[in-house]
């Protein structure tokens, strides 16, 4: 048989799906390998298309407060893990993950604001490798933590640096890396329904691969007769590793206060109150009313809002890398194979109110529920509903220009990450386990080919 050629395997009792298998003989002499960051131009970073006039000038105005530098006169600390947004949201263009791709090497822009800040460098960063946040996954009577621990301090009002050596030593810190933000803006407005309608579809399909999933939520008791399903408001939670928040308002919010030490609005109490280390003489981001127009008005964190929401998707290359031919192979494998049980290609927001977003198609790969991912991806925290083993499935849009993977960083290696979606059995066992058997089954070529589908997105 000519090389090249495989053989299409279907269920015949109940339909799971075909997928492909080398044909018998087959030679695979060249293994598959991650193509690397897309080369070109960034395919993300500006406005959603069909946006008026005042959104356009809404989304400029968040995208400037996004990479401001803050400084401790602005209220940047006591304790911080960077001094902007846009430091952790860089990669291929504003809004994305980090670092940027700088070549030859991408600079930690973590690295170069401890040395600005007279702070050590924790272990666990380096010049060349991701941000990364740090959380203790116990407390020291053993209670569980999960809460961020901050990197750094300001210098000067006797505060200092977390002991990260000995949580390292102890196995008892995890880490995240920024998670990209194009597209948030749709990902928000795909309703309840759409989610939870997704996640009961092709339902033998999704337990013959042993899927599951649900949607990060707390049932409470009821707010006006239905059942209140998240511990705020009664609604599905969308962003974050773990799905743990609702909405960008409230992941801004969060992010001012967790990640620079910035209170506001939304977090109005400094996270480290040492009297000593409080430089700004007011909160330090609100609403103001006395503003010369209604859009400086806004706070930072409702502005940073508009940024995210009005963010476009990345847009897939048709034919890098690999050409078109194996980004098309690759897709149908990405389907055939089950990833795309839970890397749903598209969802469809609802009846937003901003036209831009209302009624649109999300190509966002991802049914934005949690699973269970076993024992080789758990951190041992819990936010929300969703477990130590439990991840929201990660949007794969924008990711052919993305350098590292998973929630730590732990990779640049996109075959690698794919391979770490396995590990477990029994009860522990990952629900990607299944998926990840039918993979390692394809081809040298054929895995190749997803790979370039990947890269491609």
């Amino acid at each position: 048989m000519r090389a090249g050629l495989a053989v299409q395997v279907c269920s015949s009792s109940v339909l799971v799906g075909c997928f492909l298998l080398p044909a018998p003989g087959f030679a695979q002499t060249t293994a598959a390998r991650d193509p690397g960051v897309r080369p070109g131009p960034a395919a993300a970073g500006g406005p959603l298309p069909f946006l008026s006039r005042t959104y356009v000038s809404y989304f400029n105005a968040g995208r400037a407060d996004f990479v401001e530098v803050e400084t401790v006169e602005d209220g940047l600390g006591p304790t911080m893990n960077l001094d902007s947004c846009g430091g952790c949201h860089s990669q291929p263009a504003i809004g994305g993950t980090s670092p940027a791709l700088n070549p030859p090497v991408s600079v930690n822009p973590q690295v170069v604001f401890a040395g600005k800040m007279g702070n050590a460098v924790p272990s666990f960063l380096s010049s060349d490798g991701p941000i990364r946040e740090a959380r203790f996954v116990r407390n020291a009577n053993g209670t569980p933590d999960g809460g961020v621990h901050s990197l750094f301090v300001v210098p000067g009002c006797g505060l200092r640096q977390e002991d990260f050596a000995t949580a390292v030593a102890n196995r008892n810190v995890i880490f995240r890396i920024p998670t990209p933000l194009f597209g948030a803006g749709l990902i928000e407005q795909i309703p309840d329904s759409a989610i939870l309608a997704n996640l009961n579809a092709d339902g033998t399909r999704k337990r013959s691969f042993g899927i599951g999933g649900r949607a990060n939520r707390v049932r409470v008791g009821t707010i006006t007769g239905v059942a209140n399903t998240n511990g705020n408001d009664g609604t599905i939670s969308r962003f974050g590793w773990k799905a743990q928040n609702q909405s960008l308002l409230l992941f801004s919010g969060e992010a001012y206060n967790v990640e620079m030490g910035i209170s506001n609005e939304l977090f109005s109490s400094e996270r480290n109150q040492t009297a000593a280390c409080q430089r700004a003489p007011i909160p330090n981001d609100a609403t103001n009313p006395d503003a010369g127009s209604p859009l400086e008005a806004f706070s930072a964190v409702e502005k940073f809002t508009f940024f995210m929401r009005f963010l476009a998707p990345p847009t897939p290359s048709t034919d890098t890398p690999g050409g078109a031919q194996s980004i098309a192979n690759g897709r149908t494998l990405f389907s055939s194979s089950g990833c795309a049980l839970c890397h749903t290609p598209t969802l469809n927001t609802g009846n937003a109110a901003v036209p831009a977003l209302r009624n649109k198609a999300a190509n966002l790969y991802s049914d934005l529920a949690v699973h269970n991912m076993g024992p080789g991806l758990a951190d041992g925290v819990t936010q929300g509903q969703a477990g130590p083993q439990e991840f929201r499935t990660a949007p794969l849009w924008g990711l052919g220009q993305r350098i590292f993977f998973l929630h730590d960083g732990r990779t640049k290696d996109l075959l690698e990450a794919i391979q770490a979606h396995a590990s477990g059995s029994s009860s522990s066992a990952s629900e990607a386990n299944s998926v990840i058997a039918r993979f390692n089954q394809l081809s040298n070529t054929q895995k190749q080919d997803m790979l370039n589908f990947l890269r491609s997105l």
